[in-house]
């Protein structure tokens, strides 16, 4: 029998920043996304190749083998993005429990990708709608893409458990599941016992959120069949400079 899943609380794409003021967080369907960024679908769905390419991640301290990834820097002003020299990846322990505190040099983002014309529009969206909550600025943003598998039987999206990740803004896409069940993504507020739990299920859709006022977690996935996985991409921005490791 097929697990039951909750559905996601979709934002009318008209009504996100007002949604956003009101909880802190809001998840859009890829139509919307698409429609607010400027892209057609195709462009975002012909990137998706670049996910099977992804080397294991290096840096798990629970010793498993779940997860690929790359990531890459970014600055972005306006409606321009400027690639940064590749850079390591840091959280303090207060931010991430489980892997904060060391340098952590993932592999870069793949050129081809990084330069497509869909990536920049969907950085620069990304941009403009943190601009509209916090003012017009250099957005110092990072992008992460994810492979979780299930190739140890479970795969941890975040084994650090619920956390902020110390910027401003958080987006989420899902850009496929294959073969798996669990992934429940659930939100908190930072202040209050108020909650919501939800699957995404439809690729490109996303879960944007206002990193000072919630935390966020995903559950564990398990295969429904042989070589189950979930593929994110998980952008940030901070505003005044990228999160580094104090001097």
């Amino acid at each position: 029998m097929p697990q039951q899943t909750l559905q996601p609380p979709l934002t009318e794409p008209g009504q996100l920043n007002a949604t956003l003021v009101e909880q802190g967080f809001a998840v859009l369907g890829a139509a919307s996304v698409c429609a607010l960024a400027g892209v057609p679908i195709e462009a975002l769905q012909a990137l998706e190749s670049s996910w099977n390419d992804l080397p294991p991640d290096q840096y798990l301290k629970d010793g498993g083998r779940y997860r690929r990834r790359r990531h890459a820097s970014f600055e972005v002003t306006g409606n321009q993005t400027m690639a940064t020299p590749h850079r390591a990846h840091w959280q303090p322990v207060s931010y991430n429990a489980l892997h904060g505190g060391m340098q952590r040099w993932f592999d870069p983002m793949a050129t081809e990708v990084v330069q497509q014309v869909a990536w920049q529009k969907v950085l620069c969206w990304l941009a403009r709608v943190a601009s509209a909550a916090q003012g017009d600025q250099t957005w110092f943003t990072e992008a992460h893409q994810f492979r979780i598998d299930t190739t140890d039987g479970i795969g941890r999206p975040t084994p650090e458990g619920a956390h902020r990740d110390g910027v401003n803004w958080v987006a989420v896409f899902l850009v496929r599941r294959h073969g798996i069940k669990g992934g429940e993504t659930r939100v908190f507020d930072m202040d209050s016992p108020r909650g919501q739990r939800f699957t995404l299920t439809e690729p490109w859709s996303l879960l944007l959120l206002d990193d000072s006022r919630v935390i966020h977690e995903t559950t564990p996935i398990q295969p429904e069949q042989e070589g189950g996985w979930r593929d994110t991409l998980v952008v940030t921005l901070r505003s005044g400079g990228f999160l580094d490791e104090p001097a």
